[in-house]
């Protein structure tokens, strides 16, 4: 199910599968900064990352004694959730354990998902509720992949990331979707990486230590961009599937399992720990132009 809301500036987009954001166009320009989800390339939008954030090793994990199986970013991005639209400018986006999620991930939690428009920017907040009795381990992050070019204007060349305050970058390398010890250094002349096809040809760009807390998506030739804001997210991500017209801005609160990890979830990186019947928030923002 499509459901949508709008102001006097943007009109946005979402399906009920997974709370995905779908589409986010300019009133007045039209401009759709979002991907448009081309199966040949990457049918998705901007999938949530939830209860891991990339894949575990062997796809699986231990915890109290037992030996679980979860698919790479977890399960929320192929789940139903539930909605409440608030005004023409605000939904939330709600999901609840079930038995099949414990079957795979033994913690009963409520998970939150809330976008609100403000002028031409859009804030999306995650809360996750724990519902157990005891200390939950959870990892959740955004996938958001915007259109470069933006409707067509230009080339993928023309456009580039600029961080606000990042001089040089150290990225992580994948390797059979793990994170690997190996690293690379780029330097970045007036903080700006320049998009090319050839920088994902290795998977994503994974992040342990970015200093940013935005980053804009801008072109050589003056046409529309965006502003991306977040904070609190210890690791960050940047990835496009293999010669495809987008760059996802990847903002986690956890990691993919190291190649060394010991498969233990009380041992992984990047765990958050959320003591029984509290609650936890995380927000990123765009700002279109």
């Amino acid at each position: 199910m499509i459901v949508a809301i709008k102001n006097e500036h943007l009109a946005v987009e979402f399906s009920t599968k997974g709370a995905e954001l779908q589409r986010v166009v300019g009133i007045d320009s039209e401009v759709n900064y979002m991907w448009n989800g081309d199966a040949n390339f990457w049918a998705k939008f901007s999938p949530v990352l939830f209860p891991i954030v990339g894949a575990l090793k062997n796809d699986s994990y231990n915890y109290q004694g037992n030996t679980y199986h979860l698919s790479r970013h977890g399960f929320a991005r192929d789940m139903e959730f539930s909605h409440e639209v608030t005004g023409s400018n605000a939904v939330t986006f709600k999901l609840n354990h079930t038995e099949e999620t414990l079957a795979k991930y033994p913690f009963k939690f409520e998970l939150s998902i809330s976008y609100h428009l403000h002028g031409a920017s859009l804030k999306c907040t995650y809360k996750v509720l724990n519902l157990d009795t005891k200390t939950m381990l959870f990892s959740i992050g955004g996938h958001p992949a915007f259109a470069a070019p933006l409707n067509n204007q230009g080339v993928y060349t023309d456009y580039y990331l600029q961080f606000n305050n990042d001089d040089e970058l150290t990225y992580h390398h994948i390797v059979s979707n793990l994170i690997a010890d190996e690293t690379t250094t780029v330097d970045l002349k007036d903080k700006i990486l320049p998009l090319q096809h050839e920088l994902f040809y290795g998977d994503a760009l994974v992040f342990k230590n970015l200093k940013s807390n935005q980053i804009r998506l801008l072109n050589t030739k003056n046409y529309n961009g965006l502003n991306f804001h977040f904070e609190g997210f210890p690791y960050f991500g940047i990835w496009a599937a293999i010669d495809a017209n987008f760059v996802c801005l990847e903002p986690w609160c956890g990691i993919a399992d190291s190649v060394n990890h010991n498969g233990n979830l009380e041992d992984k990186e990047g765990m958050e720990q959320l003591e029984p019947q509290k609650s936890w928030e995380r927000s990123w923002e765009i700002c279109c132009f």
